[in-house]
Parts: C-alpha cells; structure tokens; sequence
C-alpha cells in the first residue's frame, strides 16, 4: 500500500501516472454516482414506501455518511487536480475546473458540518412533537395536510422548528445541487479530453 502512495508522490514532477488517472476518474465517478443516487433516485423511492418518521430517521442517519464520502472523495479530487496543475501553469480552463473542485468541498463541507445536522437537529424536535398529535405514521406528503397545518397554527415551537427546518432543508438542498454540478462540469471537462475510451 505504502509503494502506491509512494508512486503517486514521486509522480507530481511530471506527467500523472496511469494509476493517478485511473484515482482521480474513479473518485469522481464515485463522487457523481453517490450524488446522483442520493439527491434523485433514493429520496424520492424512500419516502413513498415508508412513514415519515422512518423517511426521516433514514435520512438522519445516512445523510452525514454521504456528505462527508462527498467531502473526502471530492478533496482528494481537488488534492490530486491541484497537484499536477500548479497554480502558476493554469490556464483559464484550468482555472475553472480547480474553481469547481473548491467549491464542490466547500458545499459538502457545508452540508457536513452545519446544514446537515440543523436539518437533523429541527427534523427530531418536529419528529416528537408531530408523535405527540399522532402525526407522522403516514406514507408520503399528500396526508394529513389540515392536521399539520392547524398543528403550526396551534403550536409556535413547532411553526419555529418547521420554519428553521425548511430553511436549512433548502440551503442543504441547494449546495447540494450546486457541488452536483462542479462535479458533473468537471467530469464533462475529463471526458472531453480523453484519448479513447
């Protein structure tokens, strides 16, 4: 194992080794793959299938799994990128794609350390408060609409934790879709200049 990390240091003189390449396209496939996964095919399955209370506990419990894969492998993929393009031989292509590499780890990091767990944070004191009305046991949205709403009407902790909810549910959201798409230009960016295939 050392000699391998032994190679790709001694590599960053030149030219990245076929080892290297084959690292850093199969951490972005693995980094896209997951995205693709998590944000589009996954949710949307879950939360038709299983209560709201069990949609949520699941996502409570895999979400900071997948933001910090997303923040490792898409570190390692700036790290290895920045190494072989020193900032000073970038052209304006190059800047760009180490720009997506940034801020792709940035908005996992966002999602890892403070979005993530506020969602996670406000979803658990809703989570306990909706079993107190007897809500939550439903499968999907569409349910029980009035009683979640008059239960915002009649309880301000609620309203204050679904309104924090939403707010950090949608910045996750969006920095999440955000770091899809520096990862998915990036991986058009590799594809599009690849020898063969």
């Amino acid at each position: 194992m050392f000699s391998v990390f032994l190679e790709i240091a001694m590599a960053t003189e030149g030219d990245p080794t076929d080892l290297v390449k084959v690292l850093h396209l199969l951490v972005m496939a693995f980094s896209w793959g997951m995205q693709v996964w998590v944000s589009f095919i996954a949710g949307f399955v879950l939360v038709s299938k299983v209560t709201l209370h069990t949609f949520g506990l699941v996502q409570s419990k895999l979400f900071p799994w997948y933001f910090y894969c997303l923040l490792g492998s898409n570190t390692i993929s700036l790290a290895i990128y920045a190494v072989y393009h020193p900032r000073e031989l970038l052209d304006w292509h190059e800047s760009i794609q180490m720009v997506l590499f940034f801020v792709a780890v940035i908005m996992a990091g966002l999602n890892a350390q403070w979005f993530g767990p506020a969602v996670t944070e406000n979803m658990l004191v809703m989570r306990e408060i909706e079993q107190e009305h007897g809500l939550g046991g439903e499968v999907g949205f569409g349910t029980n609409r009035e009683r979640y709403a008059k239960l915002r009407e009649q309880d301000p902790k609620y309203k204050a934790h679904r309104s924090s909810f939403y707010r950090y549910h949608g910045l996750s959201n969006l920095s999440n879709l955000i770091g899809f798409a520096c990862i998915t230009i990036n991986l058009i960016y590799l594809a599009l200049h690849l020898n063969s295939i």
